[in-house]
């Protein structure tokens, strides 16, 4: 596992500037110069491995991004808990195909949207028995994706 004080400092490292990480599973708030996302993710990716000898793929949202995520939920009002929501992000948009095999397999249990480059997810009886923690996303459709309960998607707008 990567430790995330090495983690930062493989940040700070190629130049970001007030690097603040956020529990133990990568997430990390930084600022850098303007550069478009591509050389961003690259740049990251190539020290990851470097650093930690593993090839993780990466997703980067700007602050404003997130915030839009949180405005937009389509499951607004309809969650009693954090632990029901959960936003997976992809690096690109999901093809149409995809996104079909996907909200056809939908209960009243278990709901997603897809808009822009993030699925929502609302797992009313949890993740453990849904297809989001069976990896149906990555596993079956095989799109890459990291995601995040409601509660850390908020914390992130913070940093």
């Amino acid at each position: 596992m990567i430790k995330m004080e090495e983690l930062r400092k493989t940040f700070e490292a190629l130049g970001f500037e007030n690097v603040v990480t956020y529990i133990n599973s990568g997430n990390l708030a930084f600022d850098s110069k303007k550069a478009g996302e591509e050389k961003l993710v690259s740049k990251i990716e190539k020290a990851v491995e470097k650093d930690f000898g593993k090839a993780i793929p990466v997703m980067i949202r700007e602050r404003s991004a997130l915030r839009e995520v949180l405005d937009n939920n389509p499951f607004e009002g309809e969650f009693e808990s954090h632990k029901e929501m959960h936003v997976l992000f992809m690096r690109e948009k999901m093809p149409s195909e995809k996104k079909e095999q996907l909200l056809a397999q939908q209960s009243k249990d278990e709901q997603f949207a897809v808009s822009g480059r993030e699925i929502y997810c609302h797992t009313r009886l949890g993740v453990a028995d849904s297809l989001l923690g069976k990896g149906f996303i990555d596993k079956k459709l095989k799109v890459a994706t990291t995601g995040r309960n409601w509660r850390t998607v908020e914390k992130l707008v913070e940093l």
